[in-house]
């Protein structure tokens, strides 16, 4: 089959690194394997240019895309990145991994993914809200309630999403709160959204530590990126017994090897944006992270962190990946080979599209769950999920990443099968 004309993937690039996980799956898809090609072929790209005039009156053009990578189980589903090293390469790669993600917890939905390519910290706040809006205005002709769904993602939030909501609700003519979600509980927003992803990773996270005879009292983690993700998973970990003994975050690298303080920690960070300037813990450069001694591993910061260098360097015994794909190809070929167990993002990070689930049905029956309620249905689709995953790796004896890959390509081809070609 010919390549795709409009990127040029290399070995550990997104797109890449996709691909080489499609590759590595092939083999245990039976008769569906005819059907395979489709999940090297995003569906739909939308690229457009968003103008908007600054604060001092000069007009500024940003890139923006939206990516469809599959919508043969339902809608797409996928966050919106606002990042100044945002590439269509990159939101094909992350729309791909949403396909997976999706099919690997049995969420009835496609994959997609969108971004802006820009540093949003360079952008007054009515700025941010322009280049939003005409954002959503130009991808409204790709999205809806029942099309495409959007979500925060890096350097994104429920003011973000509520801007979108609200343009594209005008250019309707009618209030559609499920056209977004991850949006404020005053505009149809689902309670532990927010501490979905992070609350994922731990309880996914606590499942293979039992499998793996890792005990969580005492058990020493390192968490890099400090955000959303990394904090409220290392909150949730150290509340259960565990030391968080290092954290990077865009600001530094801190260990401690008695384990944080977390709540001073935490407050550090709410206060300062970030972990510099901590009392409680010892500045080491950003390098020094990959050589802290860990039970559990979390990157949860932005993709391609653990290359082959870095993982000749990792000690640990458990990788749980609360990022998109923060592991190479080939870092995780070295991971393999020391016998460092990876659980995969399209798994370990799945909690947080679970709960935009939730929210999107909430949205459409007008119908609203306690967050008690939604953290018991997280919890038993995410320990459903993985044990799947788990019994899936044992029974073909391959990696969890190769196995939730099974999982989800499985179900995806299958759908597509059942379908067929239209016309």
């Amino acid at each position: 089959m010919p390549n795709l004309s409009f990127v040029s993937p290399t070995r550990n690039s997104p797109w890449g690194t996709y691909l080489s996980q499609i590759d590595a799956v092939e083999p245990y898809l039976g008769h569906l394997g005819r059907w395979v090609e489709t999940l090297r072929r995003p569906k739909r790209a939308l690229i457009v240019d968003i103008p908007i005039e600054l604060d001092n009156g000069t007009i500024a053009h940003y890139e923006g895309y939206r990516v469809q990578h599959s919508l043969t189980r339902g809608p797409g589903k996928g966050g919106v990145r606002y990042h100044p090293d945002v590439t269509l390469e990159e939101v094909m790669a992350l729309s791909a991994w949403m396909t997976i993600k999706n099919a690997a917890v049995n969420l009835p939905y496609g994959g997609a993914k969108g971004g802006i390519r820009l540093d949003p910290a360079l952008l007054s706040m009515k700025e941010l809200e322009k280049v939003t809006r005409r954002y959503t205005s130009e991808i409204g002709i790709i999205i809806g309630p029942q099309q495409d769904i959007p979500a925060p993602d890096v350097n994104t939030n429920g003011k973000i999403m509520a801007w979108m909501m609200d343009t594209y609700s005008m250019n309707t003519g009618a209030t559609a709160t499920g056209v977004v979600t991850g949006k404020p509980i005053e505009l149809g927003g689902s309670l532990g959204r927010v501490a979905a992803t992070g609350r994922g990773v731990f309880v996914v996270g606590r499942e293979a530590m039992r499998r793996l005879n890792i005990d969580m009292e005492g058990a020493r983690v390192a968490v890099q990126g400090f955000g959303n993700v990394g904090s409220i998973a290392a909150k949730l970990f150290a509340a259960n017994g565990a030391k968080i003994v290092a954290v990077q975050d865009h600001t530094g690298t801190l260990v401690n090897s008695n384990g944080f303080d977390m709540a001073n920690l935490l407050d550090h960070v709410a206060k300062t944006r970030g972990v510099a300037g901590f009392k409680g813990g010892d500045m080491i450069a950003n390098e020094d992270f990959w050589d802290v001694k860990s039970d559990v591993l979390i990157p949860a910061a932005l993709e391609g962190q653990i290359t082959a260098e870095r993982a000749k360097r990792i000690s640990t015994r458990l990788v749980l990946e609360g990022a998109n794909g923060p592991t190479t190809p080939d870092g995780e070929a070295v991971l393999a080979d020391r016998g460092i167990v990876v659980v995969p993002d399209v798994i370990a990070n799945a909690g947080g599209v679970t709960v935009s689930y939730f929210e999107w049905v909430q949205d459409f029956s007008s119908f609203f769950w306690t967050e008690d309620e939604i953290n018991v249905r997280l919890d038993k689709i995410m320990i459903g999920a993985f044990k799947h995953i788990w019994e899936t790796g044992e029974q073909h004896k391959i990696p969890l990443r190769t196995a939730a890959f099974t999982v989800a390509c499985t179900r995806v081809l299958q759908a597509r099968e059942e379908r067929g070609l239209y016309p």
